[in-house]
C-alpha cells in the first residue's frame, strides 16, 4: 500500500474559511474563491494559517513592499469612505475586513501595479478610477 500523505492543516485551514465566512456573511462563492487562491499560492496559505491560529497578521508575506496589514488598514478605510463615517467604530466586521485582506493580496499577486497605484493614492474614492 502507498504511503499517503495527507496535510491536516488545511483541513483546519477550510473549516476555520467556512467559519469566517459565514461569521461574515460572506457567500459560498467567496469562500471558493478565496480557498483556490489560498491553496494556489503556499506563502499566502501560510499567512492564513498564522491569522487563523493567532488572530492577528503575521506580515511577512510582501507584494511591492506591502503586506496584509498594509491591505487592511487600505480595506478598512475603503469602507469608512463608503459609510462616510471616517472612523472604525465597533459595528465594523473585522473578520469580513480579514478576509477581503486576503483576498485582495490574492488579487494584488496578478496585478501588482493596479494596487499599488491604489494604495500610494491617498484617500477618496476617486483614486480608483483612471
Amino acid at each position: 500500500m502507498p504511503n499517503i500523505i495527507f496535510d491536516s492543516r488545511k483541513v483546519k485551514a477550510l473549516e476555520c474559511l467556512k467559519y469566517l465566512a459565514n461569521f461574515a456573511n460572506k457567500d459560498d462563492a467567496f469562500v471558493d474563491l478565496l480557498w483556490n487562491e489560498l491553496v494556489s499560492d503556499e506563502e499566502l496559505m501560510n499567512e492564513f494559517m498564522y491569522y487563523v491560529d493567532n488572530h492577528t497578521f503575521r506580515d511577512t508575506y510582501k507584494i511591492s513592499g506591502y503586506g496584509l496589514t498594509d491591505l487592511y488598514f487600505f480595506n478598512m478605510r475603503n469602507v469608512e469612505i463608503k459609510q462616510d463615517i471616517g472612523k472604525n467604530y465597533g459595528d465594523c466586521n473585522k473578520e469580513a475586513l480579514a478576509l477581503d485582506t486576503f483576498m485582495t493580496m490574492a488579487f494584488m499577486k496578478k496585478e501588482p501595479e493596479k494596487y499599488v497605484k491604489w494604495l500610494e493614492a491617498g484617500s477618496g474614492m476617486d483614486r480608483f478610477y483612471d
